[in-house]
């Protein structure tokens, strides 16, 4: 019985979750950079010249910009998905 429930709820989280990122993505520059999940080959081609790739396989692509609305932009070059990338989350960084 509760197993199965974990079996239920378990996509719904998954769901709102990656929903939640790419919303903070789209309407937040608060992220150092972003993750492109499952680029196309399309998508490097359309990339603009300010855009920085940081990191690239075949399953996602990282990236980073000094401008804004990178995700925007990400989305205009053929992205599916865009996530974002180095946010610390809730809780604050520690001061080194």
């Amino acid at each position: 019985m509760i197993i199965k429930r974990i079996a239920f709820a378990l996509p719904i989280v998954l769901a709102g979750w990656v929903t939640t990122l790419a919303g903070v993505a789209l309407l937040s520059d608060a992220a150092p950079g972003y993750v492109v999940l499952l680029p196309s080959a399309d998508l490097l081609e359309n990339l603009e010249a300010d855009i920085s790739i940081l990191a690239a396989g075949p399953l996602s692509l990282t990236v980073t910009s000094s401008e804004e609305g990178l995700s925007s932009k990400l989305y205009a070059a053929g992205a599916k998905l865009v996530l974002p990338a180095g946010l610390p989350g809730c809780l604050p960084l520690p001061k080194s």
